[in-house]
């Protein structure tokens, strides 16, 4: 048998080699330098561009599945797309179902805005066609929940430090939009914020704004548009180090340049804000930027604000949206008036917009103790209280709205027994008896002499104890500022004046506030306890806004012009101060001041350097949503039909008395002292011609009947439109001789022309208050924000 001979050994397989991509029809542009871009980026174009450069290098779909994380057949198909489409097959396209990607400062926005807080999660995931986990991790990402840690954080590229966020500017052209922010490491300790200010108009107002400013017809730009192209292996983030990118950030600015050289006006604008506010960290985030390379900002040199990009999961119309609403929602100061102007700015402007709001460098300090608050240690403070127990509502520790309830029905009544009390409050007579009980504990409340009762047991009546509480309060106008303390009673405790004029610097006409201020507390001091000081109230002339304790642009104050007077006023005075607008402060006081004579709906005139109203309204001062309720001017001028050209309503010289009365009675031909032709007016010849009203001569009862008569106009339109059936007038020029002349000529206009005159008869009465009125209803704003009822939150107090 022959041998058996070994079987051959099999012929090797061979292994398939792997091909790499076959180029794509725009490889040949720069495509390859896009995928390195986009990969180099991060987001969700980065997967797919490591994909397909991957697989140019001749890696196996396998291989590129397991380094990348991802199923060979999303590598197959981003394959396919790249082989068949080039960079356009990479691009998101539209779907059914939910979104692929989300704009997370969209759900940034709404879980701000939204009223649900913390609960609101679901609604906005359901609203927005998200998942509930999504909407969780997006909030935080940006650290809105309690557990994320100190936020909010803003994860723009760099992430801008701080939690503190302020918009602070906007540039913007046609070819870039800069958002300029401010940070600093922590929020100042103290109570909440206020409720939202920001609305949804306004926030698609600021939009469509800002997208005019872009050429029509132009694509939402890429999140990262305007960088520089990425070398391989290069982030955004050392872009941003190196300087070949700008940021955008959301503030209350823009920045257009067309130029982006260091001399162009982006730069000029970002000098400018930092010159502007030196007291906080600036931030540059670009919104988007189109302009060629050798066009876009240079890297800083030395000092000036960061540069960052948007954050990669948002557009720049979100960002934008979501950074105002973390501003409002933050600071009570950044209200609806400084993004209107915002929007006006950038709907006025014809060429590029470089917008600045106004210094919140009072915004920023902290706390401070009372003798760091006064240069001369605490004995230039007067008798302000230790800065630990200078809050009001906390000091005097109101409880609850009953308490309220009970001490305005004694502030009405004067004195009180505790079941009349009880009948007028329709509470328990056993709530009322342990009521009146804390009070009187607490020395808000004395007992008055006790009452015969025809049976049972004497009665004792309870009253406010007027030295319980005191506020200070402060007129601003532009002829006298006034300061006057007063107790809870309403009773002046005492009064200094100074004369000032209307050009005076604000710098300096706040120093004189402050030293007036401190000298009628000084004053007081032997009759103001320490624990019972509430606060500081302002009554100034609006426009104002309350929000931010800004003074706009006063109509005889020329030298004013969006002065941060409340938080000037709190670096003097640590303890609580309210600004309010004079005319609706008068009204305050009046309502306070006058208890049962005043317990019904009224229109307060106040005749001063201007006549403003205030309105009392459904038990509480109507402010309006601005809180500038009562321009009482331009209604005299649509009374009387005098209107410019253009329609708008003018500046009525009868509504300023002190002004326009002496120059109708020397046109009339009065001749006295300081009265005549050219003479001007003055408080001196308003009184003048008081005095001779009061005597009988006719050319001066000619001129204050023709001035009343004007008045009368704009009091009949508020009686019309309210339907109240008492007007009140008061102010410095409300004066004793001239007193008859106003009540009789506005009484018989707001009787005899109302077309409902059949109805109601409407009542003109004196003021309860003395001249001081704006100042004395300037400290009851502080008593009226503290003691009286309310069912809604005390965003006043």
């Amino acid at each position: 048998m022959a041998d058996a001979q070994p079987a051959a050994a099999p012929a090797p397989v061979p292994q398939p080699m792997a091909r790499p991509l076959p180029p794509a029809p725009d490889a040949a542009d720069g495509g390859r330098e896009v995928l390195r871009e986009w990969a180099a980026e991060g987001g969700p174009l980065a997967v797919r561009a490591r994909v397909v450069l991957l697989a140019e290098d001749g890696v196996r779909d396998a291989e590129i599945a397991r380094r990348l994380g991802i199923s060979r057949q999303t590598v197959g198909t981003w394959r396919h797309r790249w082989q068949s489409a080039g960079l356009p097959g990479l691009e998101q396209r539209p779907r059914t179902g939910r979104p692929a990607t989300v704009d997370e400062a969209e759900v940034v926005t709404r879980a701000l805005l939204a009223p649900g807080g913390s609960g609101a999660g679901r609604a906005i995931a359901r609203e927005l066609g998200l998942s509930h986990a999504t909407v969780a991790a997006i909030r935080r990402r940006w650290r809105l929940t309690a557990d994320a840690g100190p936020g909010p954080h803003v994860p723009t590229v760099p992430p801008l430090p701080g939690p503190d966020v302020w918009v602070l500017g906007l540039y913007a052209d046609a070819a870039r939009a800069v958002l300029l922010a401010g940070t600093r490491p922590r929020p100042v300790a103290g109570p909440g914020p206020a409720a939202t200010v920001i609305g949804e108009d306004v926030l698609t107002g600021l939009g469509n704004a800002l997208e005019e400013r872009r050429p029509a017809g132009r694509p939402e730009p890429h999140p990262h548009a305007g960088a520089s192209p990425a070398a391989p292996g290069t982030s955004a983030a050392r872009q941003l180090t190196a300087g070949k990118t700008s940021d955008r950030q959301l503030t209350a600015g823009g920045v257009s340049d067309r130029q982006l050289a260091p001399d162009g006006a982006l730069a000029a604008f970002l000098a400018a804000a930092a010159e502007h506010h030196p007291d906080i960290r600036l931030h540059a985030v670009t919104l988007w930027d189109e302009s060629a390379p050798e066009q876009r900002l240079p890297p800083p040199e030395g000092p000036g604000p960061s540069r960052h990009l948007l954050p990669a999961r948002c557009s720049w119309r979100g960002f934008l949206r979501a950074m105002v609403a973390l501003d409002s929602t933050s600071h009570p100061e950044s209200s609806r008036r400084v993004y209107l102007d915002l929007i006006a700015a950038l709907q006025q402007a014809e060429g590029p917009v470089g917008w600045l709001r106004e210094s919140v460098a009072g915004h920023l300090r902290g706390p401070r103790t009372a003798a760091a608050a006064a240069p001369d240690g605490p004995a230039a403070g007067g008798a302000l209280p230790r800065t630990a127990s200078s809050s009001g509502v906390n000091q005097i520790d109101l409880g609850s709205f009953n308490e309220c309830v009970v001490i305005e029905a004694v502030r009405l009544s004067g004195t009180i027994t505790r079941g009349e009390i009880a009948h007028r409050t329709g509470l328990t007579q056993q709530s009322v008896s342990r009521i009146a009980r804390s009070l009187l504990d607490r020395g808000i409340l004395v007992e008055d002499a006790q009452r015969r009762a025809t049976s049972g047991k004497p009665r004792t009546p309870v009253r406010l104890c007027g030295s319980a509480a005191h506020a200070l309060g402060l007129h601003i106008d532009p002829e006298v500022i006034t300061a006057v303390v007063i107790d809870l009673d309403g009773a002046i405790v005492c009064t200094c004046t100074r004369p000032v004029s209307a050009g005076t610097e604000p710098g300096e006409f706040v120093a004189q506030v402050v030293a007036l201020g401190r000298e009628a507390l000084e004053k007081a001091r032997g009759a103001v306890r320490e624990d019972g000081f509430l606060g500081i109230g302002v009554a100034v002339p609006g426009p104002v806004d309350i929000a931010s304790g800004t003074v706009l642009d006063p109509p005889l104050m020329s030298a004013w012009k969006d002065l941060p007077l409340l938080y000037l006023l709190q670096d003097h005075f640590p303890c609580p101060v309210i600004i309010e607008k004079d005319s609706l402060a008068a009204a305050a006081g009046e309502r306070w001041i006058g208890r049962d004579r005043r317990a019904r709906d009224f229109a307060y005139l106040y005749l001063g350097t201007g006549v403003g109203s205030g309105l009392y309204l459904n038990g509480d001062l109507y402010r309006g949503v601005s809180a500038n309720a009562g321009e009482f001017g331009q209604l005299c001028a649509v009374a009387l039909g005098r209107v410019g050209p253009d329609g708008k309503p003018e500046l009525l010289p009868e509504c300023n008395p002190p002004a326009s009365v002496p120059a109708a009675a020397a046109r009339l031909g009065l001749r006295a002292a300081g009265i005549g032709a050219g003479a001007g007016g003055s408080t001196a010849a308003y009184r003048a011609v008081g005095r001779a009203a009061a005597a009988g001569d006719p050319a001066a009862t000619a001129a204050l009947r023709e001035v009343a008569g004007a008045i009368g106009r704009g009091a009949l339109g508020l009686v019309d439109l309210l339907d109240i059936d008492l007007i009140v007038l008061g102010g410095p020029f409300f004066t004793d001789d001239t007193a008859s002349f106003y009540l009789a000529e506005i009484g018989r206009i707001v009787n005899d022309f109302p077309q409902a005159r059949r109805l109601r008869q409407v009542e003109v009465e004196p003021s309860v208050l003395s001249a001081e009125a704006a100042a004395v209803g300037a400290a009851s704003t502080i008593f009226h924000a503290t003691f009286t009822p309310r069912l809604r939150g005390r965003d006043r107090a």
